[in-house]
């Protein structure tokens, strides 16, 4: 920091003299080598001193955490994550108010967690289970149709509901885990 105030005061000083911006950035160069501020930057000085600044120190900047990594954060997206275990990192990001990058950050580093998908089950008939279910719930219905009393001679050993069912995606399944966490279902 010490070396950026050295080189202001050497933009100001060679501004005085009367020096030329490309004279400025050669001398700048030449005195501070490989340490010397970019072009870009020492232009941006030269033109500050120019329109009338005198001070070199720079502008005071907004106060803001310089990461989103801190144990407060790191709280809050251990209860998001644990109230749902589905949402994605966009979505945790979004709750907690932080980058997407500090929030898979926080997830898979700091809290040790990996995303998985839970044990796929096939909860889909085929075509033929389902002709065939249609066919036997027909049957049943033309018999209760024709002896009201017929319900009354069934005995069911298992029952199946059959209903609509729109399966998840692999993605829309996994969701976040401790290694120690046993495996989903």
């Amino acid at each position: 920091m010490t070396e950026r105030l050295e080189q202001r005061y050497c933009i100001k000083f060679c501004l005085k003299l009367g020096d030329s911006q490309v004279e400025t950035i050669r001398n700048i160069h030449t005195v501070f080598g490989d340490d010397a501020m970019g072009i870009t930057q020492i232009k941006e000085w030269y033109n500050r001193f120019k329109d009338g600044r005198t001070s070199v120190e720079s502008e005071p900047r907004s106060v803001r955490p310089s990461t989103c990594r801190n144990d407060q954060v790191i709280a809050k997206v251990n209860a998001v994550v644990i109230r749902d275990r589905r949402l994605t990192i966009r979505e945790i990001a979004e709750e907690v108010c932080s980058s997407t990058f500090s929030a898979h950050s926080i997830v898979t580093e700091d809290l040790a967690m990996k995303r998985v998908s839970a044990k796929f089950v096939q909860k889909l008939l085929t075509t033929e289970q389902k002709q065939l279910r249609v066919e036997v719930s027909q049957d049943m219905l033309d018999s209760t149709n024709s002896d009201p009393d017929f319900l009354n001679t069934i005995i069911t050993g298992d029952e199946s509901w059959v209903y609509g069912y729109d399966p998840e995606t692999k993605s829309q399944s996994s969701q976040w885990k401790h290694s120690s966490s046993p495996r989903p279902k």
